[in-house]
């Protein structure tokens, strides 16, 4: 059994979805695993992981608007809000979206459908570097 594990540092697009597949890929490749399981871990409580089609981007923009209208900015509805009126917002979608994944791979890549990708969610109004961790298992 094989193990390896790698950390990427992602630039988040302000309130909205960063396809980290490519990246996902290249990590799987490297790792030498050709069959097992990969976890993935964001290590922010103010983002998230989701896996969703990447054929049509009127799918994320439909999910941002679920979001928003879900989960508003407005601090009236929030005790903690020192750190601003998308702060509290962005834990509560954290909690909606994951901060972990798992997905096995198969013939060196990651068993995605043909029309999914992997995203970072970030739920703040502005961008960040955000740190995700890889862990790979396998043979």
């Amino acid at each position: 059994m094989k193990q390896a594990q790698f950390t990427l540092d992602v630039e988040s697009s302000p309130a909205g979805f960063t396809d980290i597949t490519p990246a996902i890929h290249r990590c799987v490749k490297n790792s030498g695993i050709q069959t097992g399981l990969l976890n993935i871990f964001l290590k922010h409580t103010s983002a998230g992981l989701i896996i969703q089609e990447n054929a049509d981007p009127d799918v994320l923009k439909d999910l941002k608007s679920f979001f928003d209208r879900t989960v508003p900015q407005n601090n009236a509805l929030y005790t903690h809000t020192y750190e601003g009126k998308d702060d509290m917002p962005a834990h509560i979608r954290s909690v909606l979206t994951n901060v972990s994944l798992s997905i096995p791979v198969t013939n060196a890549r990651p068993a995605l459908g043909t029309w999914q990708a992997v995203y970072l969610y970030e739920h703040r109004n502005q961008a960040h570097i955000r740190h995700i961790v890889l862990h790979l298992i396998g043979e």
